[in-house]
């Protein structure tokens, strides 16, 4: 167990890990701004008098692209049954939400590190109704948002300029939203107990050991085969993560989302039989209310699926899964997760 809500197995592969063992111990030395936004010391630049304020909405929209909105609709997604609010999320130039309802009073939340993201700006003119209340987020200077919102005379937050948007999520551009869903922000900030942890850290240094190891051997693209629907907004979040940080200089990794078990049905055969330059990530997660299968409408060629359900099934295919990979010595990694919370994401 990584940590005790998540069971992991690491890369079967091993090398020498002391260089980089080296080089991430000198990281945490440093005082370094973003990785202070992931500890409990990080000052958010809003007060509980603003979460107050805002806290009666029940319906929120968010307008923003890549950093400014994956790592907040993650959050959503995977503790959507801890939520009992409504959020709605504007990441690309076709907003689809229905706002003619005029019972409803929405609260806009746009978030922009620059304040000139065009998509943006543009979804913000079209959503923002007059009767709305407004919340900005972004940088302390003059920027076509921070014009915007003095002229509605919103509330603005001010996204620090150290923070890059995708390793933002911790900051105020998560952090606030995950408050107004009524989540526990405290419980987010993992960097200090994770850093003691010895397990999560020689899991770290294995990962990156690996990682390196497989991009010399042309390995580029990194497929999640995820098996929980509710947690691909999170590695839509890790595929910008991975893709905008280290696609430079003819180099980088692929990030490829995969969705199982319908995938079995698609395109496996191509990665147990297709070109060998992947290397794979299982991710499962336990449903604590899995539908059941109906026993009395089974018909007797299938009897071992009586008394079944769902979550039982999916694991299953999971299992059977990383064997043929094992067998057929194809690179993988797996997470088991037990239970969803806010430490656990």
């Amino acid at each position: 167990m990584v940590t005790k809500n998540i069971s992991f197995k690491n890369f079967k592969i091993k090398n020498n890990k002391n260089k980089i063992k080296k080089e991430l111990t000198a990281i945490f030395k440093k005082n370094n701004s973003v990785l202070e936004s992931l500890s409990p010391s990080y000052k958010n630049n809003y007060s509980k008098k603003i979460i107050r304020r805002f806290k009666k909405y029940s319906h929120v929209k968010i307008i923003g692209m890549g950093g400014s909105i994956l790592g907040t609709e993650s959050i959503y997604s995977f503790l959507k049954n801890k939520i009992k609010k409504n959020f709605f999320f504007n990441n690309n130039l076709q907003p689809k939400i229905n706002t003619n309802n005029k019972k409803i009073k929405y609260l806009n939340l746009i978030v922009s590190k620059s304040g000139n993201t065009l998509e943006t700006i543009s979804n913000s003119n079209i959503i923002i109704k007059n009767k709305d209340e407004n919340i900005f987020i972004t940088e302390n200077k003059k920027s076509y948002l921070y014009i915007l919102a003095k002229k509605l005379k919103a509330e603005i937050i001010h996204h620090n300029n150290f923070i890059g948007g995708r390793y933002s999520v911790l900051s105020e551009v998560g952090m606030l939203p995950a408050e107004l869903m009524g989540l526990n922000v405290a419980k987010f900030k993992q960097l200090n107990n994770l850093i003691k942890n010895k397990n999560f850290i020689n899991a770290l240094i294995i990962n990156v050991n690996n990682t390196l190891h497989f991009l010399k051997q042309k390995k580029f693209n990194s497929i999640i085969l995820n098996y929980d629907e509710n947690s691909e907004n999170l590695f839509k979040w890790y595929q910008q993560l991975i893709a905008e940080s280290l696609g430079k200089k003819g180099k980088g990794i692929l990030p490829i989302i995969s969705s199982m078990p319908k995938d079995n049905h698609s395109v496996m055969q191509f990665y147990l039989d297709g070109p060998k330059n992947n290397f794979f990530t299982f991710f499962y997660v336990k449903d604590k209310n899995p539908i059941k299968i109906n026993k009395n409408k089974i018909l007797s060629s299938h009897s071992y699926l009586k008394n079944k359900n769902l979550d039982e099934i999916i694991l299953s295919q999971k299992l059977a899964t990383e064997k043929v990979f094992l067998n057929k010595k194809i690179p993988f990694r797996s997470f088991e997760i037990v239970n969803k919370d806010e430490s656990t994401l």
